[in-house]
């Protein structure tokens, strides 16, 4: 089972920026297709970026060219790099596979955007 521990979220004002961080368990890191994932209060937790072994990588419309995801396989470690933020960013993020599979979330990392 792949276990994994979120960081980095925090409160920024919109416009701002903010770099989450996920340390991943385990030697099949490398292969996996990796993803960060948000839960906005009363809403459905939703893929927001994916990104694969080889670096290829997708994204929600409503973050296109403002977040990017990147991985360090060495490191067991993905990111997600997030910028001009907006309120509706607001959500407590997690990373997981993709697909994500049940017994691997982690506590998430909040994320609050607000003036």
């Amino acid at each position: 089972q792949v276990q994994l521990v979120e960081s980095g979220g925090g409160l920024v004002q919109p416009g701002g920026s903010l770099r989450l961080s996920c340390a991943a368990s385990g030697s099949i890191f490398g292969i996996l297709i990796m993803g960060w994932y948000r839960q906005a209060p009363g809403k459905q937790r939703e893929l927001v970026a994916g990104i694969t072994s080889g670096g290829s990588t997708n994204y929600a419309d409503s973050v296109k060219g403002r977040f990017t995801i990147s991985r360090d396989n060495a490191k067991n470690t993905v990111y997600l790099q997030m910028n001009s933020l907006k309120p509706e960013d607001t959500a407590v993020y997690y990373c997981n596979t993709h697909p994500p599979r049940g017994g691997s979330w982690g506590q998430g990392t909040q994320v609050t955007v607000s003036s």
